[in-house]
């Protein structure tokens, strides 16, 4: 039996160690990810590489290995994508507040819906540039709210103290951080232009103070007004934090306000706000030349109303694009290349209908605009000068073609949506087909209200002024 056996094992042995003796097949590389490319972006080809052929006899010996299975990866398709309110409260990061002034703010807000909606609905345009600013500068992502104080993220909002823009920038800070205003163009509207620079000033207070509520107290009073405030205390041998300083009412506010649209955009629904998803993806591209063009006719050139186009574009004061005044143009990504498709389909000499005109010594409003057939109203208008003043600029745009005084109809440009903020509240400057009623909705205020403030009956004429005393933002 032993023989038997022994016969039986010696070939098998053989075998094996015949087997061991032969090169192993080459292994099949792991399959390597594919890079992630933006969608507008191919992958580009490459030259296939040769095969490496490798002699057995250089091969390095076998060594006996262990070989943990790998965990089984799986990806939930269903879950939908990170959006970019997501990606705001990721980067929250300033110090909590709760105390009865924050709970104010909130319960104010989460009050009126209505209100936060149209607020929300403005942010979508600038959100995801903003964030991205300040995600690239390292700063907290609480910033990305405070254009919700300061302008209700209206880039035409315009304050009794001719601050202007979404960070609401007065001319002398605004000429501090480079920020272009000519007769052409106001770059505290301008949105690349402003939020770069109210960034860069934010940064330049938190440097100073290390502390995000005073920075944030100086940007709302200012910053040698908070330096004051700070020495004062500081000579009476008082805390110099933010709670502890003296400061007008405004300001005492306005880190509250901000934690209370923190706390609703970090839980929405715990207030019954209806916070819809903004996709975490840029909405506009910035074009850093253009031709000189009608401001209509770049929004017919994207195929879009005029009205959204000056809210990407609202540094411009005038119904004339000239190359020279403006450092960029924006444009939502998804009309890119329809602009270019139709300005190649244009003549270069059709793009302006609007010439540069500058008055003789007592030439008057109504010499002018006979002589260049648009109405007075009209050329007022477009010029940026009021409607009851006499007084003629040394510089004028006037149009080359009739058909161009049908474009200086652009509704937004020289008539801030959002009224100019006062102490005492706000000043509604009443427009046609104004009602108490749809003013009242507007604010969040009732018909009532209005009318005590006012003492008012039930008509309204049109450029009247209606007080609006309960607004909070």
């Amino acid at each position: 039996m032993r023989r038997a056996l022994h016969g039986l094992l010696i070939p098998a042995a053989a075998a094996l160690l015949h087997a061991c003796a032969s090169p192993p097949p080459a292994a099949e590389p792991a399959p390597q990810p594919a890079p992630h490319l933006p969608p507008a972006q191919a992958p580009i080809a490459r030259p296939a590489t040769p095969a490496t052929v490798v002699a057995a006899a250089k091969l390095p010996p076998l060594k006996a290995q262990t070989v943990e299975p790998r965990p089984i990866v799986t990806v939930d398709r269903t879950a939908p994508p990170e959006g970019l309110w997501q990606r705001v409260r990721k980067g929250f990061a300033m110090p909590e507040l709760d105390n009865a002034m924050v709970r104010k703010q909130t319960a104010w807000y989460a009050a009126h819906p209505e209100y936060l909606q149209r607020v929300f609905d403005r942010s979508r345009l600038y959100l995801y540039h903003i964030v991205d600013e300040l995600e690239r500068r390292g700063l907290p992502t609480e910033l990305a709210l405070l254009p919700m104080v300061e302008s209700a993220f209206n880039p035409m909002a315009y304050s009794r103290a001719h601050a202007s823009g979404l960070w609401q920038f007065i001319p002398g800070t605004g000429k501090r951080f480079d920020l272009e205003q000519s007769w052409w163009y106001d770059e505290r509207r301008d949105i690349v232009g402003s939020t770069s620079a109210a960034l860069s000033y934010l940064a330049k207070l938190h440097k100073r103070h290390r502390d995000w509520h005073l920075a944030l107290a100086s940007y709302n009073w200012g910053e040698n007004a908070v330096a004051r405030a700070i020495a004062t205390n500081r000579k009476g041998g008082k805390r110099t934090d933010y709670w502890s300083l003296r400061m007008p009412r405004e300001t005492r506010a306005y880190v509250p306000k901000l934690q209370a649209l923190k706390n609703i955009v970090r839980d929405p629904a715990r207030f019954g706000v209806n916070l819809d998803p903004i996709p975490n993806e840029p909405y506009f591209v910035q074009l850093s030349e253009a031709p000189a063009m009608d401001l209509k006719l770049a929004a017919d050139l994207a195929e879009m109303p005029v009205e959204e186009f000056l809210a990407l574009n609202p540094g411009f004061k005038r119904p004339l694009i000239r190359a020279s005044e403006a450092s960029r143009l924006v444009l939502p990504a998804e009309k890119l290349d329809v602009f270019y498709d139709n300005l190649a389909k244009r003549d270069t000499e059709s793009l302006v209908s609007w010439q540069v005109y500058h008055p003789r010594p007592g030439e008057q409003f109504a010499t002018i605009a006979k002589k260049f057939d648009v109405g007075i109203a009209e050329l007022k208008k477009v010029n940026g000068v009021p409607a009851h003043s006499s007084r003629v600029p040394n510089v004028l745009v006037v149009p080359t073609r009739s058909e161009a005084a049908a474009a200086a109809n652009l509704p937004i440009m020289y008539a801030p949506p959002i009224p100019a903020r006062g102490t005492l509240g706000v000043v509604h400057r009443v427009k046609r087909g104004d009602t108490l009623s749809s003013i009242g909705k507007r604010y969040g205020v009732s018909v009532q209200l209005l009318k005590r403030w006012n003492r008012l009956g039930d008509e309204l004429r049109v450029g009247q002024k209606i007080y609006v005393r309960k607004h909070l933002a």
